[in-house]
């Protein structure tokens, strides 16, 4: 699995000015609704459902917001990068600027976990941070993000 298997271009977004957490979940929603004609209110619903069970911020400006829902073909994947990072509840307390959203079939078993730990090890790689940071150009950051990364295993 990789990147290209998981976002395509129209999924992915520059946006200036959120101003929350929740307005954040909402704009990985529409995204996703846009790219793949995902219900945008079942994305909301199921994305703050899962917040719920403890945040997926995961530090260094990170978030990984992800969810389960039925009627999806196929693993999906938005990706936001923030012009103004916001809080997100991260488990270090700093705000979030560089968002992977996923959305996974409620029957998708491995591959949900196979595409999380893909996006983890990926947006754990600084360098990988700093050229998205450093671009915001929706198709430069398609670039970047499926370019081959030399990334460790979890």
């Amino acid at each position: 699995m990789n990147f290209a298997d998981l976002v395509k271009p129209t999924a992915i977004k520059v946006l200036a000015g959120v101003s929350s957490k929740k307005r954040l979940m909402h704009d990985v929603a529409d995204l996703a609704s846009s790219a793949y004609g995902i219900d945008a209110s079942l994305a909301v619903e199921a994305l703050m459902e899962r917040e719920s069970l403890g945040p997926t911020g995961v530090g260094h400006g990170v978030a990984l917001p992800h969810a389960r829902i039925s009627d999806i073909p196929e693993v999906a994947g938005t990706f936001i990068l923030l012009e103004k990072p916001v809080d997100f509840e991260a488990v270090d307390r700093q705000p979030v600027d560089l968002i992977f959203g996923l959305f996974a079939p409620t029957d998708a078993g491995v591959e949900h976990l196979k595409a999380l730990a893909l996006v983890s090890r990926t947006l754990r790689e600084a360098q990988v941070c700093k050229k998205l940071r450093a671009n915001p150009d929706p198709a430069t950051l398609y670039t970047i993000l499926t370019e081959p990364h030399s990334v460790q295993a979890a």
